[in-house]
């Protein structure tokens, strides 16, 4: 009996891949980098304004640690489509940064 790997929600995402998975492209990469950056700057500046304008230590600590995990969430994704081309292949001559 061979054994399938399951199909599983968010499979292209993360360090290991299944062979059923395609990653995201470098737009949706993009977007994903913005959005995780703009959330974790507005987690961090709240954390900030909780530590030293309302004195709440440990909630304005909890929304910092929070900002930084968020902003980092996107290492965890895999970029698909920026394999270098082989000089024999048929799309040589479509990229022209590469001369």
């Amino acid at each position: 009996m061979t054994e399938k790997e399951p199909i599983r929600f968010g499979a292209e995402f993360g360090p290991k891949r299944t062979e059923n998975s395609k990653g995201v492209g470098l737009s949706t990469y993009k977007t994903l980098v913005w959005v995780s950056n703009l959330g974790g700057l507005i987690l961090f500046a709240i954390g900030l304004e909780l530590i030293m304008v309302l004195q709440q230590f440990y909630l304005g600590l909890a929304f910092i640690v929070g900002a930084v995990i968020i902003a980092v969430w996107p290492s965890n994704y895999e970029i698909v489509g920026m394999e270098v081309l082989d000089p024999g292949s048929p799309d040589e001559d479509s990229n022209n940064y590469q001369k």
